[in-house]
């Protein structure tokens, strides 16, 4: 990874702040998005005192549809090139609550946050090809269904039904960018982490943020769940994978639904729709 420049969301802490520690250990430079800037530039600085690596921090509430477009440009102008993005940042929230956009925020925050900068940051993807693009999704997508009619929950809401939508979103998103990237040096893939022992949940509050307190211990790392992000940013047998989904850093079957191809041009449209990207383009 000597060379290459790499950016990780959710980079504060977590299995976010591990990844950026992994691929500055191999020589990256690292890009680490936060929403709290004194958070992510602590991870930052924990980070260069272990490697002695370059590591830039970048500050930005990705539920908000103005906050990433100010982050690619401010990413875009200080890096010449990216050959990797890792799309990270993502939480589960007890109750319905819309963002500054007017989305539900599970589905802003762990869906449509991954479209918008992943679009928005593709040409220089392309442009520094071979480059990899690493989705974090969840086995949670296995019970996932998509309402189309019902993608901001206004008419039902569950936490754990709408993060299970969120995470197959990112699956769908997964097989039908790596469609459109055939040819183009950029691979795309979505993994699963397992399930990890960090603050993803610890301020959900109610019935979901007591449940993590109890199984919290029980997790596994941290470091570990940042294993197989790790595996499929920088493996050199992965090269030219694309269109797959990764669990304990071996390739893995995803749900029947999340193949359904009308599916996956159907959220694509969706999603185009709800950023206001008419073409695909940020």
């Amino acid at each position: 990874m000597q060379g290459k420049t790499c950016l990780v969301t959710g980079a504060s802490s977590g299995i976010g702040a591990e990844t950026a520690l992994g691929l500055s250990r191999l020589g990256a430079r690292v890009g680490l998005v936060g929403r709290d800037r004194e958070r992510t530039e602590a991870a930052a600085a924990g980070i260069r005192a272990e490697t002695g690596g370059q590591v830039d921090v970048f500050v930005a509430d990705l539920s908000s549809q103005a906050e990433i477009r100010r982050l690619a440009a401010e990413m875009l102008g200080l890096y010449p090139r990216l050959d990797v993005l890792v799309n990270n940042a993502g939480a589960i929230f007890d109750k319905r609550t819309l963002t500054v956009d007017r989305r539900e925020r599970t589905w802003a925050l762990d869906h449509l946050a991954y479209v918008q900068l992943t679009l928005a940051l593709l040409d220089r993807l392309k442009a520094s090809a071979p480059a990899r693009i690493v989705n974090l999704s969840s086995a949670a997508h296995t019970r996932g269904r998509i309402a189309l009619d019902d993608l901001d929950a206004a008419r039902s809401f569950g936490g754990m039904k709408t993060y299970s939508q969120a995470k197959l979103g990112n699956v769908l998103f997964t097989y039908a960018l790596a469609r459109r990237l055939a040819g183009s040096g950029v691979t795309v893939n979505a993994v699963h982490p397992g399930v990890v022992s960090s603050g993803f949940a610890m301020n959900t509050g109610g019935a979901l943020g007591f449940l993590w307190s109890l199984i919290r211990p029980f997790l596994i790392s941290t470091e570990d769940g940042a294993r197989t992000s790790l595996h499929v940013a920088t493996a050199t047998e992965l090269d030219g994978v694309t269109g797959r989904y990764f669990a304990r850093s071996r390739e893995t079957a995803s749900s029947a639904l999340s193949h359904d191809r009308d599916l996956q041009e159907r959220v694509w449209a969706a999603s185009l729709q709800q950023l206001g990207l008419a073409d695909g383009t940020a």
